[in-house]
């Protein structure tokens, strides 16, 4: 795949959901550049702004589009990466500027919440777009954004 129909392919996968490439077409054709690159050497299109460990399942909160896309955009206009931002900096309300890291140590454990009592399936969230499924497996594509089965994380 090129890096046009790379951008071509997440350009209709955004379409009317509130992100947009980076209007600055050199800069996002270089960073969808380098996710193929990251594809080819690891296997999956990593985020090409930070170091990818090689292990999938280490790598899955970084893997394009990140866990902290929908947070970043929301609060500052743009993804860590700067390839999503929101309509002000397509409009050019608003500049892409540095943004700082909120990925953690992503191997400590969340706590479940328990609250809800007993439910009759378990329930799995999108880390990327938030989408729950209540059902004995997490969905095979997230039917909202379309990441893999393995975004998914047990929720309840």
């Amino acid at each position: 795949m090129s890096k046009h129909d790379l951008k071509e392919k997440i350009s209709k996968q955004i379409n009317g959901k509130g992100y947009y490439l980076n209007p600055d077409d050199t800069f996002t054709l270089d960073l969808i550049e380098s996710l193929l690159i990251n594809d080819k050497r690891y296997g999956y299109m990593f985020c090409p702004c930070r170091l990818a460990t090689g292990n999938r399942e280490e790598d899955l909160d970084l893997i394009c589009p990140c866990d902290y896309r929908d947070q970043d955009v929301v609060e500052f206009g743009t993804c860590y990466c700067g390839l999503y931002v929101d309509n002000d900096v397509v409009k050019g309300e608003k500049e892409v500027i540095p943004i700082p890291e909120r990925r953690v140590d992503s191997h400590s454990s969340q706590e479940i919440p328990t609250s809800l009592g007993e439910l009759p399936y378990p329930v799995f969230r999108c880390k990327v777009c938030g989408y729950l499924a209540a059902r004995e497996n997490p969905p095979h594509k997230c039917p909202i954004c379309g990441v893999s089965q393995d975004r998914f994380e047990r929720f309840l």
